[in-house]
């Protein structure tokens, strides 16, 4: 079993850790791999309410292996095309997990990790964070991390950021709309732990909806999207879950999926 990834677990809650803090979590192929089979393994629990990804030791993720790197430029098409085709699985599970995940962020996020956080729904960063796409002064590309940059930022900021692989700091990334919420290092954990307690305060099932209608959105024309939206609130309006929040609302009590809080 990989020591790359570390998954732990408070009730409702899975926290999973990068696990390579000398190397700041760079992203190897064996950390990718772990990822990918951590997330898809929690997508399939259905105990699991809300994931949290954070790294272990000094930063989140500093991007891309450099010995990786490195051997990229002496592998063959198909072998580098392979391995990006693993890489981008990796991207992928963090995108399409089902539940909501919070992105604990501190240190550095460069590169690849810049893709990772992109791909989460609410991030909390420490003020000591420091950011960018660094990719092009090493004359490389982010394209395995574009899709979840440009949704995040859009395409003019996310085009600057791309193009100068500038570094920007914490206060610059809130700015920006990259990250939500920017706290003391102090506090991070905190902001973390407050997250996730608003979350597990929502239906479940809802928010699953709620993030397959957010891909909807991004998937499908404005027509289409508008289209669909009746049929989906009747959907949801009819279920158990909303049934029992109304019920819970009127009862003045909690939902059953906050019993326990």
């Amino acid at each position: 079993m990989s020591t790359t990834v570390e998954v732990t677990r408070e009730g409702a809650v899975a926290r999973v850790w990068l696990n390579r803090p000398e190397q700041h979590n760079a992203l190897s192929p064996e950390l990718g791999a772990a990822l990918a089979a951590a997330l898809h393994a929690l997508a399939h629990d259905g105990t699991v309410r809300v994931a949290v990804l954070g790294g272990r030791g000094p930063s989140f993720c500093a991007g891309a292996d450099i010995g990786m790197m490195k051997a990229s430029g002496n592998a063959t098409f198909e072998e580098n095309l392979a391995e990006a085709e693993r890489l981008g699985g990796m991207f992928a599970a963090v995108a399409d997990f089902p539940r909501p995940i919070v992105g604990r962020i501190q240190g550095n996020v460069l590169g690849g990790g810049m893709g990772l956080l992109c791909a989460c729904d609410i991030l909390v960063a420490s003020d000591d964070s420091r950011f960018g796409l660094t990719e092009v002064r090493l004359g490389i590309l982010p394209a395995l991390i574009s899709p979840y940059v440009i949704r995040r930022l859009g395409d003019a900021r996310a085009r600057e950021l791309m193009l100068t692989g500038e570094r920007f700091d914490a206060a610059a990334a809130l700015r920006a709309g990259l990250v939500q919420h920017v706290v003391p290092a102090a506090e991070l954990d905190a902001k973390v732990e407050e997250r996730v307690q608003a979350l597990l305060a929502g239906g479940p099932h809802a928010q699953a909806r709620i993030k397959t209608l957010l891909e909807l959105w991004n998937d499908t024309t404005w027509e289409e999207y508008r289209s669909a939206l009746p049929r989906v609130l009747a959907e949801v309006r009819g279920g158990a879950e909303a049934r029992e929040g109304l019920a819970a609302f009127f009862e003045k009590r909690k939902a059953k999926w906050m019993e326990g809080r």
